[in-house]
Protein backbone atom coordinates (compact mmCIF):
# COMPACT_ATOMS: atom_id res chain seq x y z
CA UNK A 1 0.00 0.00 0.00
CA UNK A 2 1.04 3.59 0.31
CA UNK A 3 4.09 4.04 2.52
CA UNK A 4 4.98 7.50 3.66
CA UNK A 5 7.77 8.93 1.53
CA UNK A 6 7.55 12.46 2.93
CA UNK A 7 10.08 12.78 5.72
CA UNK A 8 9.86 15.48 8.33
CA UNK A 9 11.93 18.47 7.41
CA UNK A 10 12.19 21.65 9.47
CA UNK A 11 9.81 22.07 12.39
CA UNK A 12 6.47 23.57 11.41
CA UNK A 13 4.96 26.24 13.65
CA UNK A 14 1.20 25.83 13.86
CA UNK A 15 -1.07 28.74 14.56
CA UNK A 16 -4.51 27.19 15.07
CA UNK A 17 -7.42 29.32 13.97
CA UNK A 18 -9.85 30.24 16.70
CA UNK A 19 -12.05 27.34 17.66
CA UNK A 20 -15.77 27.60 17.21
CA UNK A 21 -17.67 25.83 19.98
CA UNK A 22 -16.65 22.23 20.60
CA UNK A 23 -15.47 21.36 17.10
CA UNK A 24 -11.68 21.37 16.52
CA UNK A 25 -10.69 23.75 13.73
CA UNK A 26 -8.05 23.02 11.11
CA UNK A 27 -4.62 24.53 11.81
CA UNK A 28 -3.77 27.56 9.72
CA UNK A 29 -0.72 25.85 8.21
CA UNK A 30 -1.27 22.64 6.28
CA UNK A 31 1.18 19.93 5.35
CA UNK A 32 1.42 16.44 3.93
CA UNK A 33 1.07 13.35 6.05
CA UNK A 34 -0.57 9.95 5.84
CA UNK A 35 -2.97 8.25 8.20
CA UNK A 36 -3.85 4.58 8.41
CA UNK A 37 -7.52 4.46 9.40
CA UNK A 38 -8.83 1.45 11.34
CA UNK A 39 -12.59 1.99 11.30
CA UNK A 40 -13.27 -1.51 12.64
CA UNK A 41 -10.39 -1.55 15.09
CA UNK A 42 -8.82 -4.95 15.58
CA UNK A 43 -11.91 -6.94 14.57
CA UNK A 44 -11.00 -9.58 12.00
CA UNK A 45 -12.56 -12.72 10.55
CA UNK A 46 -9.26 -14.63 10.61
CA UNK A 47 -6.64 -15.10 13.29
CA UNK A 48 -3.11 -14.98 11.91
CA UNK A 49 -0.62 -16.37 14.40
CA UNK A 50 1.77 -13.47 13.89
CA UNK A 51 -0.81 -10.65 13.84
CA UNK A 52 0.48 -7.53 15.58
CA UNK A 53 -3.00 -6.03 15.94
CA UNK A 54 -5.49 -8.60 17.25
CA UNK A 55 -4.38 -8.02 20.82
CA UNK A 56 -5.53 -4.38 20.64
CA UNK A 57 -9.00 -5.72 21.46
CA UNK A 58 -7.80 -6.22 25.02
CA UNK A 59 -5.07 -3.58 25.18
CA UNK A 60 -7.44 -0.79 24.11
CA UNK A 61 -10.50 -2.39 25.73
CA UNK A 62 -12.24 -2.79 22.38
CA UNK A 63 -15.25 -4.99 21.91
CA UNK A 64 -15.53 -7.28 18.92
CA UNK A 65 -17.79 -5.79 16.26
CA UNK A 66 -17.09 -2.14 17.11
CA UNK A 67 -17.00 0.28 14.20
CA UNK A 68 -16.39 3.94 13.57
CA UNK A 69 -19.64 5.79 14.16
CA UNK A 70 -21.05 7.89 11.27
CA UNK A 71 -20.33 11.21 12.98
CA UNK A 72 -16.76 10.15 13.77
CA UNK A 73 -16.24 8.93 10.20
CA UNK A 74 -17.38 12.26 8.81
CA UNK A 75 -15.22 14.17 11.30
CA UNK A 76 -12.16 12.13 10.35
CA UNK A 77 -12.65 12.54 6.60
CA UNK A 78 -13.26 16.27 6.89
CA UNK A 79 -10.27 16.87 9.17
CA UNK A 80 -7.96 14.75 7.05
CA UNK A 81 -8.88 16.70 3.92
CA UNK A 82 -8.60 20.05 5.70
CA UNK A 83 -5.09 19.26 6.95
CA UNK A 84 -3.62 18.31 3.56
CA UNK A 85 -2.09 20.64 1.00
CA UNK A 86 -1.24 18.18 -1.80
CA UNK A 87 -3.21 17.84 -5.02
CA UNK A 88 -3.92 14.20 -4.19
CA UNK A 89 -5.30 13.13 -0.82
CA UNK A 90 -4.82 9.42 -0.10
CA UNK A 91 -7.09 7.61 2.33
CA UNK A 92 -5.98 4.19 3.59
CA UNK A 93 -8.42 1.80 5.22
CA UNK A 94 -7.22 -1.14 7.29
CA UNK A 95 -8.14 -3.22 10.31
CA UNK A 96 -8.57 -5.85 11.52
CA UNK A 97 -10.45 -6.70 8.36
CA UNK A 98 -12.20 -3.62 6.92
CA UNK A 99 -14.46 -5.55 4.52
CA UNK A 100 -16.33 -6.80 7.61
CA UNK A 101 -17.84 -3.30 7.76
CA UNK A 102 -19.85 -4.01 4.62
CA UNK A 103 -20.07 -2.17 1.32
CA UNK A 104 -22.58 0.40 2.55
CA UNK A 105 -20.01 1.71 5.03
CA UNK A 106 -17.62 2.37 2.17
CA UNK A 107 -20.36 3.89 0.03
CA UNK A 108 -20.80 6.38 2.86
CA UNK A 109 -17.05 7.04 2.82
CA UNK A 110 -17.10 7.91 -0.88
CA UNK A 111 -20.14 10.17 -0.46
CA UNK A 112 -18.61 12.04 2.49
CA UNK A 113 -15.36 12.50 0.58
CA UNK A 114 -17.25 13.99 -2.35
CA UNK A 115 -18.92 16.52 -0.08
CA UNK A 116 -15.69 17.75 1.46
CA UNK A 117 -13.21 17.59 -1.43
CA UNK A 118 -12.27 21.10 -2.63
CA UNK A 119 -12.30 21.91 -6.32
CA UNK A 120 -9.01 21.00 -7.96
CA UNK A 121 -8.12 18.28 -5.46
CA UNK A 122 -8.53 14.55 -5.99
CA UNK A 123 -9.19 11.73 -3.57
CA UNK A 124 -7.64 8.26 -3.74
CA UNK A 125 -8.58 5.29 -1.58
CA UNK A 126 -6.74 2.10 -0.79
CA UNK A 127 -8.01 -0.87 1.15
CA UNK A 128 -5.84 -3.48 2.87
CA UNK A 129 -7.63 -6.82 3.04
CA UNK A 130 -7.06 -10.52 3.59
CA UNK A 131 -9.27 -11.07 0.54
CA UNK A 132 -11.46 -13.79 2.03
CA UNK A 133 -14.72 -11.80 1.92
CA UNK A 134 -14.38 -10.35 -1.57
CA UNK A 135 -17.14 -11.16 -4.05
CA UNK A 136 -18.73 -9.73 -7.20
CA UNK A 137 -20.55 -6.95 -5.36
CA UNK A 138 -17.44 -5.85 -3.50
CA UNK A 139 -15.28 -5.82 -6.59
CA UNK A 140 -17.87 -3.94 -8.67
CA UNK A 141 -17.82 -1.25 -5.98
CA UNK A 142 -14.02 -1.18 -5.74
CA UNK A 143 -13.64 -0.92 -9.51
CA UNK A 144 -16.34 1.71 -9.91
CA UNK A 145 -14.76 3.88 -7.22
CA UNK A 146 -11.16 3.22 -8.28
CA UNK A 147 -9.99 1.72 -4.98
CA UNK A 148 -6.49 0.27 -4.90
CA UNK A 149 -6.52 -3.04 -3.02
CA UNK A 150 -3.65 -4.33 -0.95
CA UNK A 151 -3.92 -8.10 -0.69
CA UNK A 152 -2.23 -9.89 2.19
CA UNK A 153 -0.75 -13.20 1.04
CA UNK A 154 2.41 -14.97 2.18
CA UNK A 155 3.30 -17.11 -0.82
CA UNK A 156 2.11 -20.48 -2.15
CA UNK A 157 -0.40 -22.56 -0.21
CA UNK A 158 1.93 -24.37 2.19
CA UNK A 159 3.70 -21.14 3.17
CA UNK A 160 0.61 -18.94 3.34
CA UNK A 161 -1.30 -21.44 5.47
CA UNK A 162 1.49 -21.80 8.02
CA UNK A 163 0.35 -18.74 9.97
CA UNK A 164 -2.65 -17.24 8.14
CA UNK A 165 -5.48 -19.33 9.60
CA UNK A 166 -9.10 -18.54 10.29
CA UNK A 167 -10.62 -18.39 13.77
CA UNK A 168 -11.25 -22.13 13.71
CA UNK A 169 -7.61 -22.84 12.87
CA UNK A 170 -8.39 -23.70 9.26
CA UNK A 171 -6.30 -22.65 6.21
CA UNK A 172 -7.30 -19.51 4.31
CA UNK A 173 -5.34 -19.87 1.05
CA UNK A 174 -8.27 -21.09 -1.06
CA UNK A 175 -10.51 -18.28 0.17
CA UNK A 176 -7.83 -15.71 -0.63
CA UNK A 177 -7.35 -17.08 -4.12
CA UNK A 178 -11.12 -17.00 -4.61
CA UNK A 179 -10.93 -13.31 -3.72
CA UNK A 180 -8.15 -12.86 -6.28
CA UNK A 181 -10.41 -14.36 -8.95
CA UNK A 182 -13.06 -11.71 -8.21
CA UNK A 183 -10.47 -8.92 -8.35
CA UNK A 184 -9.27 -10.15 -11.73
CA UNK A 185 -12.77 -10.64 -13.09
CA UNK A 186 -13.64 -7.02 -12.45
CA UNK A 187 -10.26 -5.51 -13.27
CA UNK A 188 -9.63 -4.15 -9.76
CA UNK A 189 -6.08 -2.88 -9.23
CA UNK A 190 -4.31 -4.75 -6.47
CA UNK A 191 -0.88 -4.95 -4.88
CA UNK A 192 0.41 -7.71 -2.64
CA UNK A 193 1.75 -7.51 0.89
CA UNK A 194 3.78 -10.45 2.15
CA UNK A 195 4.86 -10.87 5.75
CA UNK A 196 8.29 -12.48 5.71
CA UNK A 197 8.44 -14.75 8.72
CA UNK A 198 10.61 -17.50 10.16
CA UNK A 199 9.27 -20.10 7.70
CA UNK A 200 8.78 -18.45 4.29
CA UNK A 201 12.03 -16.47 4.65
CA UNK A 202 13.89 -19.70 3.91
CA UNK A 203 12.18 -20.05 0.51
CA UNK A 204 12.56 -16.63 -1.11
CA UNK A 205 12.30 -17.68 -4.74
CA UNK A 206 9.20 -19.79 -4.11
CA UNK A 207 7.54 -16.77 -2.55
CA UNK A 208 8.67 -14.24 -5.15
CA UNK A 209 7.90 -16.40 -8.17
CA UNK A 210 4.47 -17.25 -6.82
CA UNK A 211 3.63 -13.57 -6.40
CA UNK A 212 5.00 -12.71 -9.82
CA UNK A 213 3.85 -15.71 -11.86
CA UNK A 214 0.65 -16.87 -10.17
CA UNK A 215 -0.78 -13.58 -8.97
CA UNK A 216 0.83 -11.35 -11.63
CA UNK A 217 1.59 -8.86 -8.88
CA UNK A 218 3.45 -5.86 -10.26
CA UNK A 219 3.87 -4.11 -6.90
CA UNK A 220 5.15 -6.29 -4.08
CA UNK A 221 5.63 -5.26 -0.48
CA UNK A 222 7.81 -7.39 1.76
CA UNK A 223 7.34 -6.73 5.47
CA UNK A 224 9.64 -8.48 7.98
CA UNK A 225 7.82 -10.13 10.85
CA UNK A 226 9.49 -8.93 14.05
CA UNK A 227 7.69 -9.08 17.38
CA UNK A 228 9.03 -9.21 20.90
CA UNK A 229 7.44 -11.83 23.10
CA UNK A 230 6.11 -8.97 25.25
CA UNK A 231 4.60 -7.02 22.33
CA UNK A 232 1.03 -7.44 23.56
CA UNK A 233 1.74 -5.48 26.74
CA UNK A 234 4.92 -3.43 26.27
CA UNK A 235 5.01 -0.51 23.86
CA UNK A 236 8.02 0.13 21.60
CA UNK A 237 10.80 2.13 23.25
CA UNK A 238 9.45 1.14 26.65
CA UNK A 239 11.68 -1.90 26.92
CA UNK A 240 14.17 -2.33 29.70
CA UNK A 241 17.81 -2.14 28.64
CA UNK A 242 18.44 -5.14 30.88
CA UNK A 243 16.29 -7.29 28.58
CA UNK A 244 18.10 -6.31 25.37
CA UNK A 245 20.21 -9.15 23.94
CA UNK A 246 23.50 -8.67 22.13
CA UNK A 247 23.44 -8.68 18.34
CA UNK A 248 23.98 -12.21 16.97
CA UNK A 249 23.35 -14.08 20.21
CA UNK A 250 20.76 -16.85 20.58
CA UNK A 251 18.52 -14.47 22.51
CA UNK A 252 18.43 -12.22 19.43
CA UNK A 253 17.20 -15.00 17.15
CA UNK A 254 13.85 -16.83 17.05
CA UNK A 255 13.35 -20.42 18.14
CA UNK A 256 15.58 -20.40 21.21
CA UNK A 257 14.40 -20.79 24.78
CA UNK A 258 15.98 -17.51 25.82
CA UNK A 259 14.95 -15.60 22.68
CA UNK A 260 13.29 -12.22 23.21
CA UNK A 261 11.26 -12.54 19.98
CA UNK A 262 8.33 -14.74 19.08
CA UNK A 263 8.95 -18.06 17.34
CA UNK A 264 7.34 -16.77 14.15
CA UNK A 265 9.62 -13.73 13.85
CA UNK A 266 12.05 -13.79 10.94
CA UNK A 267 15.66 -14.63 11.74
CA UNK A 268 17.81 -11.56 10.94
CA UNK A 269 20.20 -13.55 8.78
CA UNK A 270 17.32 -15.19 6.92
CA UNK A 271 15.93 -11.71 6.22
CA UNK A 272 19.19 -10.81 4.51
CA UNK A 273 19.15 -14.09 2.59
CA UNK A 274 15.55 -13.57 1.50
CA UNK A 275 16.18 -10.05 0.22
CA UNK A 276 19.41 -11.00 -1.53
CA UNK A 277 17.94 -13.96 -3.40
CA UNK A 278 14.78 -12.13 -4.45
CA UNK A 279 16.85 -9.12 -5.47
CA UNK A 280 18.92 -11.27 -7.83
CA UNK A 281 15.76 -12.69 -9.41
CA UNK A 282 14.20 -9.23 -9.70
CA UNK A 283 17.38 -7.76 -11.19
CA UNK A 284 17.70 -10.55 -13.72
CA UNK A 285 14.10 -10.61 -14.96
CA UNK A 286 11.88 -7.88 -13.59
CA UNK A 287 13.53 -4.45 -13.31
CA UNK A 288 11.09 -1.87 -14.61
CA UNK A 289 8.25 -4.40 -14.72
CA UNK A 290 7.76 -5.49 -11.12
CA UNK A 291 8.09 -2.93 -8.33
CA UNK A 292 9.37 -4.28 -5.01
CA UNK A 293 9.12 -1.75 -2.21
CA UNK A 294 12.55 -2.31 -0.64
CA UNK A 295 14.37 -2.63 -3.97
CA UNK A 296 12.80 0.48 -5.48
CA UNK A 297 13.77 2.59 -2.49
CA UNK A 298 17.30 1.12 -2.50
CA UNK A 299 17.68 2.28 -6.11
CA UNK A 300 16.56 5.86 -5.49
CA UNK A 301 18.49 6.15 -2.23
CA UNK A 302 21.64 4.94 -3.99
CA UNK A 303 21.01 7.85 -6.37
CA UNK A 304 20.99 10.20 -3.38
CA UNK A 305 17.26 10.82 -3.49
CA UNK A 306 14.78 10.62 -0.59
CA UNK A 307 13.58 7.23 0.57
CA UNK A 308 10.32 5.87 -0.79
CA UNK A 309 9.48 3.99 2.41
CA UNK A 310 9.23 5.28 5.95
CA UNK A 311 11.36 2.44 7.36
CA UNK A 312 14.38 3.43 5.25
CA UNK A 313 13.97 7.19 5.63
CA UNK A 314 16.10 9.38 7.88
CA UNK A 315 13.04 10.56 9.80
CA UNK A 316 9.58 9.14 10.39
CA UNK A 317 6.44 10.52 11.98
CA UNK A 318 4.33 11.40 8.95
CA UNK A 319 2.41 8.12 8.98
CA UNK A 320 -0.16 8.14 11.76
CA UNK A 321 -2.85 5.67 12.79
CA UNK A 322 -6.40 6.50 13.78
CA UNK A 323 -8.59 4.01 15.60
CA UNK A 324 -12.36 3.58 15.27
CA UNK A 325 -12.99 5.77 18.33
CA UNK A 326 -11.05 8.73 16.92
CA UNK A 327 -7.92 8.17 18.99
CA UNK A 328 -4.75 9.02 17.04
CA UNK A 329 -1.37 7.33 17.48
CA UNK A 330 2.14 8.17 16.31
CA UNK A 331 2.32 5.18 13.95
CA UNK A 332 0.44 2.07 12.92
CA UNK A 333 2.96 -0.01 14.93
CA UNK A 334 2.73 2.32 17.93
CA UNK A 335 -0.96 1.88 18.75
CA UNK A 336 -0.41 1.77 22.50
CA UNK A 337 -1.71 4.20 25.13
CA UNK A 338 1.85 5.45 25.66
CA UNK A 339 1.96 6.73 22.06
CA UNK A 340 -1.45 8.37 21.84
CA UNK A 341 -1.53 11.89 20.40
CA UNK A 342 -5.11 12.64 21.36
CA UNK A 343 -8.57 12.32 19.88
CA UNK A 344 -10.05 14.11 16.88
CA UNK A 345 -13.08 14.96 19.03
CA UNK A 346 -10.86 17.35 20.97
CA UNK A 347 -7.92 18.24 18.72
CA UNK A 348 -7.79 18.61 14.96
CA UNK A 349 -5.99 15.77 13.21
CA UNK A 350 -3.71 18.22 11.39
CA UNK A 351 -2.64 19.79 14.64
CA UNK A 352 -1.67 16.40 16.05
CA UNK A 353 0.15 15.37 12.88
CA UNK A 354 2.57 18.28 13.16
CA UNK A 355 2.58 18.69 16.92
CA UNK A 356 5.80 19.02 18.88
CA UNK A 357 5.21 15.56 20.31
CA UNK A 358 4.94 14.00 16.87
CA UNK A 359 7.92 15.92 15.49
CA UNK A 360 10.03 14.65 18.36
CA UNK A 361 8.84 11.14 17.57
CA UNK A 362 9.90 11.59 13.94
CA UNK A 363 13.31 13.10 14.64
CA UNK A 364 14.12 10.39 17.19
CA UNK A 365 14.48 7.89 14.35
CA UNK A 366 17.77 9.57 13.46
CA UNK A 367 18.76 11.13 16.76
CA UNK A 368 18.52 7.89 18.78
CA UNK A 369 20.77 5.86 16.48
CA UNK A 370 23.64 4.09 18.26
CA UNK A 371 27.20 4.88 17.19
CA UNK A 372 27.42 1.48 15.49
CA UNK A 373 24.81 2.71 13.01
CA UNK A 374 26.36 6.14 12.57
CA UNK A 375 29.63 4.55 11.51
CA UNK A 376 27.99 2.07 9.13
CA UNK A 377 28.65 2.48 5.41
CA UNK A 378 24.99 1.68 4.73
CA UNK A 379 23.62 4.36 7.05
CA UNK A 380 21.99 6.46 4.31
CA UNK A 381 20.29 3.41 2.85
CA UNK A 382 18.93 2.10 6.14
CA UNK A 383 18.78 4.83 8.81
CA UNK A 384 18.35 2.13 11.44
CA UNK A 385 15.19 0.71 9.79
CA UNK A 386 11.99 0.89 11.85
CA UNK A 387 12.45 2.14 15.45
CA UNK A 388 10.00 -0.50 16.70
CA UNK A 389 12.68 -3.11 15.93
CA UNK A 390 15.53 -1.43 17.81
CA UNK A 391 15.78 -3.65 20.85
CA UNK A 392 19.22 -5.29 20.66
CA UNK A 393 22.64 -4.17 21.85
CA UNK A 394 25.37 -3.25 19.40
CA UNK A 395 28.70 -5.14 19.60
CA UNK A 396 30.03 -2.47 21.96
CA UNK A 397 26.99 -2.80 24.25
CA UNK A 398 25.11 0.34 23.19
CA UNK A 399 21.31 -0.11 23.24
CA UNK A 400 18.95 0.70 20.38
CA UNK A 401 20.37 -1.36 17.53
CA UNK A 402 17.89 -2.84 15.08
CA UNK A 403 17.13 -6.53 15.50
CA UNK A 404 17.44 -6.98 11.70
CA UNK A 405 20.84 -5.29 11.47
CA UNK A 406 22.87 -8.29 10.31
CA UNK A 407 20.34 -9.14 7.61
CA UNK A 408 20.09 -5.56 6.38
CA UNK A 409 23.87 -5.34 6.15
CA UNK A 410 23.98 -8.62 4.27
CA UNK A 411 21.47 -7.35 1.72
CA UNK A 412 23.22 -4.02 1.11
CA UNK A 413 26.65 -5.68 0.93
CA UNK A 414 25.20 -7.94 -1.73
CA UNK A 415 23.10 -5.46 -3.73
CA UNK A 416 25.14 -2.29 -3.25
CA UNK A 417 27.83 -2.83 -5.91
CA UNK A 418 25.21 -3.70 -8.53
CA UNK A 419 23.04 -0.73 -7.62
CA UNK A 420 25.96 1.69 -7.78
CA UNK A 421 26.88 0.36 -11.22
CA UNK A 422 23.30 0.81 -12.40
CA UNK A 423 23.15 4.34 -11.08
CA UNK A 424 26.40 5.28 -12.86
CA UNK A 425 25.05 3.84 -16.11
CA UNK A 426 21.91 5.92 -16.00
CA UNK A 427 23.43 9.07 -14.52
Amino acid sequence: MHASSDVIGQPIDFVPRQRSGWEPIAPAQKGRFHAMAKPIGSTCNISCTYCYYLHKEHLLDQHRGRRMEPSMLERYIRQYIEAQNGDEIIFSWQGGEPTMLGIDFFRDIVEIQRRYTPIGRRISNDLQTNGTLLDDEWCLFLKRNDFLVGLSIDGPRELHDTFRLDRKGQPTFDKVMRGVSFLRRHGVKFNTLTVVNRINSKRPLDVYRFLRNELNSTYIQFIPCVELKVFRDVAPQHWSKDTMPMLGTNAAKPGNADSVVTDWSVDPDDWGYFLSRTFDEWLKKDVGRVLVNLFETAVVQTMGRPAQTCVTAEFCGKALAIEHDGEVYSCDHYVYPAWSLGNIRDTHLGEMAFSTQQQQFGYAKRDALPEYCRQCKHLKLCWGECPKNRFVLSPDGEPGLNYLCSGIRRFHDHAGPVLRTLVRQFA
